[in-house]
């Protein structure tokens, strides 16, 4: 399960960190160094129409370097490195490896030099040129594997008026994460998996630390002339319980994405309640290199807390429009996974003519003397008949649509004896995940050391 509230992440990445400096030599003296060092396990099982045991292992980190502030300016950079760990023999494939934790070809290891930018901050104006980690509500990290997405980007922000910020940004390349390896390209119904998954048609053309232009990202050649995304967004927290946020998305000759976001919270007695809501519409723009593109995801959301225990129930629904490339669904294509009914996994939520619900609940129980957190989810998402994936077979049209389910847990530990040190379980359970009875048991075992 992954709740993001946009407002907080994009103003912690948009902020230098730096303290101010007085000569060029107190800049690097007084910089800081940070990183993490990740290990991954992953063994996914398919039940059903296929059966088949895959399973990988993986290391990976990252080590940057900021200085701090002279004048208002800053500088930093980031590596960043996966290396596989051969634990099969014989050849390497999809029959006995997991692509996502490593670059192209399965087991393949690679670094890459994929944070380098110059910071400015006057007063209440940020501004960040450079390669950058983003996450935002349409282009963002997802960084559910190895290494994440990172872009090349000119971030602008300012927080002149109260209790609003406002942001502008053009981003024109993406180096794509060790997740994108997961989704293929063999068929057109992988291709609108992919799509509609926070990956495009081009997203190979990013992977193993390659930065490419975004419009490749998302269409494959198609869109390797295009101008990057321009992006602008106003977030407020003046009413007391409230906020709300507004994107705009400006992808050069291919769509206008505008994404809404309103989150309330209140208390109803002893409970802790949060009401949220947000809608997606996409539409073609300029050579319109995606085709016809008219497509609406809208959701809500109920939450609910008292003392260690809280939870939600979520619902949406996407429209059914006969767009050109996504069908009627949301086309997502730089990473950004903002819906309230994401699984873990099936992001099926974004597919046409689909409705989808959530539910899903935390307990803590660091009350307890303990530092461990543990989720649980359950989703089902009602595929229409105007979607692509999984509703077409030999040619011939489902008429009926189908079905697909996922559930799962979360499990992390923070050990008291080792700072900064998290330990994660996490699985999950999709069924009918094509609409051709394909179910998988999937389990990752994962350790985050940040310093």
């Amino acid at each position: 399960m992954k709740e993001v509230t946009f407002s907080m992440v994009t103003i912690a990445l948009l902020s230098s960190s730096a303290v101010a400096a007085e000569t060029l030599a107190d800049a690097f003296k007084d910089g800081k160094t940070s990183g993490q060092i990740r290990a991954f396990y992953v063994d996914r099982t398919y039940e059903g129409n296929l059966e088949n045991n895959r399973n990988s292992l993986a290391v990976s980190g990252n080590l940057g370097f900021e200085t701090a502030a002279l004048n208002g300016i800053s500088a930093g950079v980031r590596f960043y490195t996966t290396h596989g760990i051969d634990i099969h023999s014989g050849g390497r494939s999809s029959a006995n490896y997991d692509p996502s934790l490593y670059g192209d070809d399965f087991i393949n290891s690679y670094s890459m030099v994929g944070e380098a930018f110059f910071n400015y901050k006057n007063n209440n104006t940020n501004l960040k040129i450079g390669r950058q980690k983003l996450d935002t509500p349409l282009a963002g990290s997802d960084d559910a594997r190895m290494l994440p997405n990172l872009f090349e980007a000119v971030v602008l922000s300012n927080t002149d008026i109260q209790d609003t910020t406002l942001i502008g940004a053009h981003v024109t390349r993406e180096a794509v994460g060790t997740f994108g390896n997961v989704y293929s390209l063999a068929n057109t119904a992988n291709q609108q998996l992919s799509l509609q998954s926070g990956y495009g048609l081009g997203f190979k053309q990013g992977t193993t630390g390659r930065f490419t232009n975004v419009g490749t990202i998302a269409l494959g050649d198609a869109g390797s002339d295009t101008s990057g995304v321009t992006a602008a967004a106003a977030i407020y927290k003046g009413v007391e319980g409230l906020t709300l946020q507004a994107w705009d998305y400006y992808a050069h000759d291919i769509l206008n994405a505008v994404y809404l976001q309103g989150d309330y919270g209140f208390d109803a007695g002893s409970l802790k309640m949060k009401a949220s809501a947000q809608a997606i519409t996409q539409s073609e723009v300029g050579d319109k290199l995606a085709g016809k593109v008219d497509s609406t995801y809208v959701a809500a959301k109920l939450g609910a807390s008292s003392g260690p225990l809280s939870g939600y129930l979520a619902y949406s629904t996407t429209g059914s429009n006969d767009d050109t490339v996504t069908n009627g669904g949301i086309l997502t294509p730089w990473g950004g996974m903002p819906a309230f009914t994401q699984g873990m996994v099936t992001r099926h939520m974004f597919f046409a003519d689909t409705d989808t619900t959530k539910v899903a609940a935390t307990y803590n129980f660091k009350e307890t003397g303990v530092d461990v957190k543990a989720s649980a989810y359950y989703t089902s998402f009602e595929v229409g008949k105007q979607a692509t994936y999984g509703t077409t077979r030999n040619g011939i049209a489902n008429a009926s649509g189908y079905t697909a389910k996922e559930s799962g847990f979360d499990i992390q530990y923070n050990p008291t004896n080792i700072k900064n040190l998290n330990l994660r379980l996490r699985a999950n359970y999709p069924t009918n995940f094509t609409g051709t009875d394909i179910d998988w048991s999937e389990y990752r075992l994962i350790a985050n050391y940040n310093f």
